[in-house]
């Protein structure tokens, strides 16, 4: 038996080859978990019926505002709002930001239905500013959708959820640069391969991940997007962050060989995700996505807040319906050849550096804050040239002409609660490198073991810190979901070494050794084996060192 208005809005031959209806027809399913697996399974993926059923069921369950449009406003208000007119000469929303609908096998009613609910969706959300998902989401709710009104009635209940930690769909330009930004950083933290091959070709890093979403609600093909949406619904954004980052790796597997232009590789991830079925199948892609160990839902939340904050000091706001690109400084643009002069480091190799930083300071440019070479060398001048800045990138050069250092998350002055006495500070943000002879980044150890720790409670997180310091109750005051070692339960400090600074030394990681030590004359050094990292030595294990640099992040419009 056909789903309710299967007829009326799809092309039956069109569906029909896409997709056979083999599945069960019903689910007694309630617990959570377990739905949770049925869909990542796939159990009601193959029934039209059934897929129907369960949209409906899980959102209505979504908790939303007293208020929510439901099917009998769409009645009273669309004709009014299309009045005689052909839905299909009606402009779409502004909020749309001119996304194409999908056509997942819709007929022109279809189609034309699409373009009304949005309509009428604008009409009742005049908060909703920017919202470039939202025609692939009612495209795919009219196939088990009614009519048109419960169509409405659905998706105005996604775009009213209220649970504070259930985000679904960006709604403002300032969520989807923030969404974009916080991709970048997981691509940078899970997908390195990926992310070297589009630092590689790409003259626009962040741009080439601006675009992640459009990946999922537009170019995916309709087998490949509902089954993204089942488990969606079921477990929220995150699924989102893990299906992009699976459908880079995949395009990386694919096109790591081939030739690829700096001017055409987003069109040709585009390409790649249109054609995606001809070499991943919808439970293959899923597969690979939850396969990659994210952080925790409420640590990306942080990290999403945290560059929320950083759009908003740059004067993005969440009621801003379009905003000028050129605002955004991309990884490569902001290391400028014809301003950027370093003893230690080429344009070249700053660049490939300023694409490992979070995406919220990649949007800055490099501000030479210490050289040793200019300054002298003495690590009081270091300190006092340093204070104040957060974070801070420190490059060394030794005299056998290797090139290593490191990005720290937190200002030097921290360095002063310790009385003297050299203790470690820092969040699980800093890593270390080397640039000479080969390039190797390592960062903190738990990025790619998250099962030695787990995320502590809220309550104590909100309690003092073993140094006494009360920590912010508001998570949008926190770095970023790399956090400082008292959010997490290590197994023990050495973990948690990230920097360290005296009067007689700076180190770097630690823990069975250190990633990186420098003596108060700035004149030797010694790397090895720390447990922070799990890195390997930088450069020779004990050096005299050649050249000292401090960069610190430099915000282009308060130049």
């Amino acid at each position: 038996m056909d789903p309710p208005g299967y007829n009326c809005f799809v092309d039956r031959d069109r569906m029909d080859a896409a997709v056979q209806d083999l599945g069960p027809k019903e689910l007694s399913c309630t617990e959570p978990q377990e739905l949770k697996q049925l869909a990542r399974q796939g159990y009601w993926a193959r029934s039209y019926a059934l897929r129907g059923k369960v949209y409906q069921r899980l959102i209505r369950d979504i908790p939303c505002r007293t208020v929510t449009p439901d099917a009998s406003v769409y009645s009273d208000i669309v004709g009014k709002i299309v009045g005689k007119h052909s839905s299909s000469s009606l402009p779409l929303p502004e909020f749309v930001d001119n996304t194409q609908v999908p056509s997942y096998c819709l007929n022109a009613r279809g189609e034309d239905a699409v373009r009304k609910i949005l309509l009428c969706i604008a009409n009742q959300f005049p908060d909703v500013s920017f919202c470039p998902a939202l025609p692939a989401v009612v495209a795919l709710l009219l196939h088990y959708s009614t009519d048109e009104a419960q169509c409405f009635e659905n998706a105005c209940r996604i775009l009213a959820c209220n649970d504070p930690s259930r985000k679904l769909v960006d709604q403002s330009f300032l969520a989807f640069e923030s969404s974009c930004m916080t991709f970048g950083d997981l691509v940078n933290k899970y997908c390195q391969a990926a992310h070297k091959l589009m630092v590689a070709v790409s003259e626009d890093v962040l741009q080439v991940y601006a675009d992640w979403q459009r990946w999922l609600f537009g170019e995916l093909p309709l087998g490949h997007f509902a089954r993204v949406f089942d488990v969606f619904l079921v477990e929220g954004y995150k699924v989102l962050y893990r299906v992009a980052l699976a459908i880079l790796k995949f395009f990386h597997k694919v096109r790591a060989g081939q030739p690829l232009e700096s001017d055409s590789v987003k069109q040709d991830i585009r390409t790649f995700v249109r054609d995606i079925a001809k070499t991943v199948s919808p439970e293959k892609l899923l597969e690979k996505a939850f396969a990659i160990r994210l952080f925790s839902r409420k640590e990306i939340q942080l990290l999403q807040m945290a560059n929320e904050k950083a759009l908003k000091q740059k004067g993005i706001t969440v009621k801003q319906k379009s905003v000028s690109l050129s605002k955004r400084q991309f990884v490569h643009l902001a290391v400028h050849a014809e301003n950027f002069h370093s003893e230690i480091v080429s344009v070249k190799e700053m660049r490939d550096i300023w694409s490992w930083v979070p995406e919220r300071f990649a949007l800055c440019q490099p501000l030479l804050l210490f050289s040793s070479l200019q300054h002298g060398y003495s690590l009081t001048r270091f300190y006092f040239q340093c204070e104040g800045h957060e974070p801070t990138l420190l490059l060394i050069k030794t005299t056998q002409k290797e090139v290593c250092g490191a990005y720290l998350s937190t200002d030097w002055s921290e360095r002063n609660k310790f009385g003297g006495k050299v203790g470690f500070f820092g969040t699980g943000e800093c890593f270390v490198f080397r640039l000479q002879p080969e390039v190797q980044r390592y960062e903190w150890v738990v990025i790619k073991h998250p099962e030695l720790t787990k995320p502590v409670s809220l309550e104590a997180a909100a309690a003092p810190s073993p140094l006494g310091r009360p920590i912010s109750s508001d998570p949008a005051d926190r770095l970023s979901p790399f956090l400082s070692a008292r959010h997490f339960n290590l197994p023990s400090k050495t973990e948690s070494m990230f920097m360290a600074g005296g009067n007689d030394c700076l180190i770097v990681g630690g823990g069975g050794g250190q990633a990186l030590y420098i003596d108060g004359d700035l004149n030797r050094g010694r790397t090895g084996h720390c447990d922070t990292f799990n890195n390997q030595p930088l450069c020779s294990e004990n050096f005299l060192i050649a050249a000292v640099e401090a960069w610190g992040f430099q915000d282009p419009d308060t130049q």
